[in-house]
């Protein structure tokens, strides 16, 4: 707090005691006080008024030091009122115990709503497993038809599993620590998993895919970097071109490894790049193909942060697409 805030603040107190002193003044001269005795007492209690209002500033500079250093140093900053001393006037006191009134019933429907989004969540992730046996079954009734029909029904059945998959990472997004494990994985291994669980997908798509130098280890969670590789490759078969082809390459970058998901599909508009990432965007080709959500390269970016992924997109309209993941070497990771 500066001085001049203070007397911004005192401005009107300190003009009141002003006019006050002139009134007085006014009132000994017109009672026969000499001037001498009356420029006496205002050399007099100018000191003490100037102490007063100086004392006053010091004190509540030094008390809102004293407040900003407690609120630095809370990791929980919302508790800040449960946190500071005793205060020594009345004022203050009502006021924090204001504060600690307000922060108790702001805690309390924070908690409530944290509990619903869990409820919700658990919820999604209970939902996505039961939807699973249905889906199952229909791809074995599937088995009973015509092979044109089973394969436009297989690739539908592929679509529904796309979307509560995105679904149920959506839901996980949210607390990731409680499903993450980080250990070492094949990247053969994660490709590999990612195009069979899109298998119906590519296939009805047209899509060949070409595999480069993958026969390396990284450190990451198998299930989420194959749900981010698959997020990729339905963007791939959604916004492919004629003779559709996706080329999965990895290669050392420095300590680190490199890879690189890239297609011959329609490209993005560079207008549009800085935006791809965003929660809900949907872009030109979105729109004018249909179907999109907008949702599968927010999480992607969104679970790359988590397990220290650098996540980066290039694209030219009309010649394809080409999705950098760089993947952390052991020592530079910080999830456990």
């Amino acid at each position: 707090m500066t001085f001049g805030k203070f007397l911004s603040d005192r401005l009107g107190r300190i003009l009141l005691q002003l006019i006050c002193f002139a009134a007085a003044a006014l009132f000994l001269a017109s009672s026969g006080t000499q001037t001498g005795i009356i420029a006496i007492l205002f050399l007099v209690l100018l000191p003490v008024f100037l102490t007063v209002h100086i004392t006053d500033y010091l004190r509540l500079r030094s008390r809102m030091t004293e407040l900003e250093n407690i609120l630095e140093n809370l990791d929980k900053k919302y508790l800040f009122a449960e946190c500071v001393p005793a205060a020594d006037r009345l004022y203050e006191r009502c006021l924090f115990d204001l504060m600690r009134r307000a922060g108790r019933a702001m805690i309390g429907a924070v908690s409530d709503a944290e509990a619903a989004q869990r409820e919700y969540r658990e919820y999604v992730e209970s939902w996505v497993h039961e939807i699973k046996a249905p889906l199952t079954a229909a791809r074995l009734i599937c088995r009973q038809l015509d092979d044109s029909s089973r394969r436009k029904l297989d690739f539908e059945l592929a679509q529904i599993e796309a979307h509560i998959e995105r679904a149920l990472f959506y839901a996980r997004a949210e607390s990731p620590e409680r499903d993450c494990v980080i250990r070492q994985t094949g990247l053969s291994e994660i490709v590999s998993q990612a195009v069979e669980n899109h298998r119906s997908l590519l296939i009805q798509s047209g899509i060949r895919i070409e595999t480069r130098e993958l026969d390396r280890q990284v450190f990451t969670d198998k299930k989420w970097a194959v749900f981010i590789l698959g997020q990729l490759l339905q963007n791939s078969a959604r916004y492919r071109s004629g003779d559709p082809v996706i080329t999965i390459a990895a290669e050392s970058y420095g300590k680190q490894i490199r890879l690189t998901v890239r297609d011959n599909g329609i490209g993005i508009p560079a207008h549009e790049l800085p935006r791809v990432f965003d929660r809900g965007f949907t872009g030109t080709n979105g729109r004018t193909r249909g179907g999109a959500t907008g949702m599968g390269l927010y999480l992607c970016k969104r679970l790359s942060t988590f397990l220290d992924l650098d996540i980066s997109l290039t694209s030219q309209e009309g010649e394809g697409t080409c999705v950098t993941l760089l993947f952390p070497v052991r020592e530079n990771l910080t999830k456990t």
